[in-house]
């Protein structure tokens, strides 16, 4: 464990000195784990200090994330008495307890840094560029499912990804699946050529290309070996439940109402689904059942879902890019859809 730091350097961080009763060796030592493991995965959770002589425990940081410490600290010490504490027993801890902050900013997750939100990663920190990015973070961070839906360029796909590789390494959740339905201007996986995974890739780009920046070419392919990443076809997720997961579905727009609803039936405890699509770009032969469109519409008030709307001022490629999309939603919302 970390020294902690002189008192007058954290004045403005609060602190909390308490005993773990009853005093049993034994307990204490299910309860840190080999080499304070345990101990550790709570101080990355909640970005908090955790000092300890015996069974008087001393936690310094953020008031809501000690007060959580202190809570998950005294859980764990009751399961101690009877078994060995495990890596997914604190992880299951730290979500009962609350570790969201009431304005769904997680200290694992996210970071305020002034006006700027701030997903981090092991390799760099996305911050996000617009009002309606960082609602987004906020939703995703907040909510098992969280549905981004608008046009292309306004950085979906990227952020869902960030987010992904972040619990993936703060080990909130132990793999990601990437699912997309493969169903593009009237092509299908039948007549691609390849085997599963050869089918798949081209549909899944956006997303490996990400994956690539956050993570590097050579762990997102040894990850993929011990499938702790996985790439899957939507049909291919009909039966299964996935638990301790993160799991992104893209180009939702080209989903049929059955597919989205399976889908989303697919979640299981300790996991949690980003939905992202752009309605503009329906390839399906009727547009009027993507399951994108019915689930905006049957999900809304359901609690623990959260809706982000992106527009075309969030668009963060070139500036030529915005003006496009803004051209389109203006003929759009005209109504003119015929060839001049």
């Amino acid at each position: 464990m970390p020294n902690l730091p002189a008192p007058d350097a954290v004045s403005e961080r609060a602190q909390s000195t308490f005993s773990l009763e009853p005093s049993d060796n034994n307990r204490l030592i299910n309860l840190l784990g080999e080499l304070n493991a345990n101990i550790e995965q709570i101080e990355r959770s909640l970005d908090v200090d955790v000092a300890n002589r015996g069974n008087v425990f001393e936690v310094r940081g953020e008031s809501a994330s000690v007060e959580q410490a202190e809570q998950v600290l005294r859980q764990l010490y009751q399961l101690a008495g009877e078994r060995n504490v495990r890596g997914e027993d604190v992880h299951l801890s730290l979500r009962e307890a609350g570790s969201r902050a009431a304005d769904g900013s997680a200290a694992d997750l996210l970071k305020d840094d002034g006006n700027d939100v701030v997903v981090r990663v092991r390799r760099q920190h996305i911050r996000a560029r617009s009002q309606n990015q960082a609602e987004y973070l906020r939703a995703i961070d907040a909510r098992d499912l969280c549905f981004g839906e608008g046009p292309a360029g306004t950085g979906k796909t990227y952020l869902a990804v960030a987010c992904a590789v972040s619990l993936l390494e703060s080990e909130q959740v132990r793999r990601l699946v990437l699912v997309r339905p493969a169903v593009e201007a009237g092509e299908r996986l039948g007549f691609l050529p390849g085997d599963l995974t050869q089918k798949i890739d081209p549909y899944l780009r956006p997303i490996y290309d990400a994956l690539y920046e956050f993570l590097g070419f050579e762990r997102v392919a040894k990850l993929i070996d011990r499938h702790v990443i996985e790439v899957a076809p939507l049909a291919f997720m009909r039966g299964r439940t996935l638990n301790h997961a993160c799991v992104i579905m893209d180009e939702a727009q080209n989903t049929t109402q059955e597919q989205m609803k399976m889908f989303l039936t697919r979640i299981g405890y300790g996991s949690k689904a980003i939905v992202t699509g752009d309605v503009s770009q329906i390839d399906l032969p009727d547009k009027r059942r993507s399951g994108l469109i019915h689930a905006k519409r049957v999900l809304r008030d359901v609690e623990g879902v959260g809706f982000v709307q992106f527009a075309g001022r969030d668009v963060v490629r070139h500036p030529l890019v915005q003006r496009i999309v803004t051209a389109y939603d203006a003929d759009e919302r005209a109504g003119s859809n015929t060839t001049p």
